[in-house]
């Protein structure tokens, strides 16, 4: 695709963030791993490639070298971390382990100019980036010089600016590198003179003609929660295909209060999307009886939720896809779960393709994005707002915020609680403010005294955190007041919660879920 920036894939966590900058700079970008096809990376004939990070070492036989047609297409090249390691080693340079290594916050310090740090970098100055590695360049191929330095790196970033090749040690695409998104959007709108006019409008009109070339005339059926993800990729299809989507909501009897009513109500009757509506509560709850492991849990509601859809697929003449909201997050943790291959299945995305006896194939149109994208497309496809900015629900919903076994009871009792916690952040105007904010019902009773009697009920927890893109959290700084008012709440409305507590732990960066 013309006017756009390839990103070759060495496995990294982050190589999505990658993308995510860039398309923040309205460049459009194309992620694609490390073995593909040479005639394919010169078929998509980019602006410029990014060879990304990995988890490999070259100082290493055998491990993983970006394709020898990149250094071929005379387009400008910008490697980052081991990118910029395999591109100096394979230009006639070399790499070697280093004799400690450098991870997390790091001082680079400019001492040259490059046409990649102008109007942001001045020679002489000092800057904050993000380091991850072992290994280093200690000899530059020809052509190339230095332009900046790190305690732990010597060759911290490095220039051949007659062929715009560029190689950084640093990790630009992530939030802790200072000014690191404005390295990459030097990179594609002034090296690689890309236009910058990549929107979300044109992902829209993108994704249908991708959809439309994918399904032709078969039918599809969607996995419908009602959450931002299924229901965004609900009528983004439905834009693409009408009625050859009919989508399936599978009340697994583990939602929140009252999203079984609003699902039915918002796409059987709103958007008048064909909706079958199959109620499998008892299925999923019998299931579910007497265990305790999350994610044997998430196994047990997986394998359920594909029986119930392989029976309603078989009602419906000509299906042969199954579209699901997998988000980018989805396919780093089966990655990560995998050992550096998204081959498994995530046991209730089915991230990575479908089970062996699953005779439906996948549309994923979400899958290159994060959840702030995905709102941002639900809000290009009209999306009313009540729905674009809903907190995340983990597709297993409620079995994983009760520890311990499962029951109707505690459904219930964890339904109220949570709707009364989330009912007094919408109060406080906090809701826009906060990513993610849900109760948890901890295995443990506590002993209380309520006016003259004594009583032995549950323990609440209640977790909130605030996060960009779901990668990394922190914390949501309550008030005292806002907490006590809230407790108290949960404590005289529910039934079976008699204490409440407030859970501050953060996610750090490279952790994935946050449930």
């Amino acid at each position: 695709m013309s006017d756009s920036i390839l990103i070759i894939d060495f496995g990294s966590q982050v190589t999505q963030l990658i993308a995510r900058r860039l398309r923040e700079a309205g460049v459009f970008t194309e992620i694609l791993p490390c073995t593909t096809d040479p005639e394919k990376i010169k078929n998509v004939s980019p602006n410029g490639i990014i060879l990304s990070g990995g988890p490999d070492s070259v100082a290493v036989a055998n491990t993983p070298r970006a394709p020898q047609i990149v250094f071929e297409l005379k387009v400008p090249v910008l490697g980052i971390c081991y990118g910029q390691q395999t591109m100096c080693a394979q230009l006639g340079g070399r790499v070697v382990p280093g004799a400690s290594r450098e991870f997390g916050r790091a001082s680079l310090n400019i001492t040259a100019n490059s046409s990649l740090f102008d109007g942001f970098w001045r020679v002489g100055g000092q800057y904050a980036v993000w380091m991850s590695h072992g290994d280093h360049v200690d000899k530059l191929p020809d052509g190339f010089s230095v332009v900046a330095t790190s305690s732990g790196a010597p060759f911290a970033a490095v220039a051949d600016e007659s062929r715009h090749y560029y190689g950084v040690q640093f990790h630009p695409e992530v939030v802790h590198t200072q000014n690191g998104a404005d390295l990459l959007a030097r990179f594609a709108l002034s090296i690689c003179g890309c236009a910058g006019t990549w929107s979300m409008a044109t992902y829209r009109s993108r994704a249908i003609e991708v959809i439309r070339a994918q399904v032709k005339d078969a039918r599809v059926i969607c996995g419908l929660s009602g959450g931002v993800d299924s229901s965004v990729a609900a009528v983004l299809i439905h834009q693409a295909i009408g009625d050859q989507l009919t989508c399936v909501f599978v009340d697994h009897g583990l939602l929140r209060k009252g999203e079984a009513q609003e699902v039915v109500s918002l796409f059987g009757s709103h958007y008048n999307i064909p909706l079958i509506h199959r109620d499998a509560s008892n299925l999923f709850l019998e299931q579910l009886a007497g265990i305790s492991d999350p994610e044997e849990k998430r196994k047990i509601i997986g394998a359920s939720f594909i029986k119930v859809f392989d029976e309603e697929a078989a009602k419906i003449d000509g299906a042969r896809f199954l579209a699901q909201g997998t988000l980018y997050p989805d396919v780093i943790e089966s990655v990560s779960a995998a050992g550096g291959s998204a081959v498994t299945i995530k046991s209730h995305h089915n991230v990575g393709g479908l089970p062996d006896g699953m005779v439906l194939k996948l549309v994923e149109p979400l899958r290159e994005l994060f959840k702030d994208e995905v709102r941002a497309l639900g809000r290009e496809l009209g999306l009313p707002e009540s729905l674009v900015g809903r907190h995340p629900f983990p597709g297993p919903g409620l079995a994983i915020r009760i520890p311990g076994d499962i029951t109707v009871e505690k459904l219930s009792i964890l339904r109220a609680a949570d709707a009364v916690y989330l009912d007094e952040i919408r109060k406080a105007g906090l809701y826009d403010e906060i990513w993610q904010a849900f109760a948890v019902l901890l295995p443990v009773k506590s002993v209380g005294v309520m006016g003259d009697t004594r009583s032995y009920e549950y323990v609440c927890a209640l977790r909130a955190v605030t996060s960009s893109d779901g990668m990394t959290a922190d914390s949501f700084a309550f008030s005292h007041e806002f907490l006590s008012r809230t407790a108290t709440r949960i404590v005289n409305e529910v039934h079976g919660v008699n204490r409440v507590v407030y859970d501050v732990t953060s996610k750090p960066p490279g952790t994935i879920e946050w449930e």
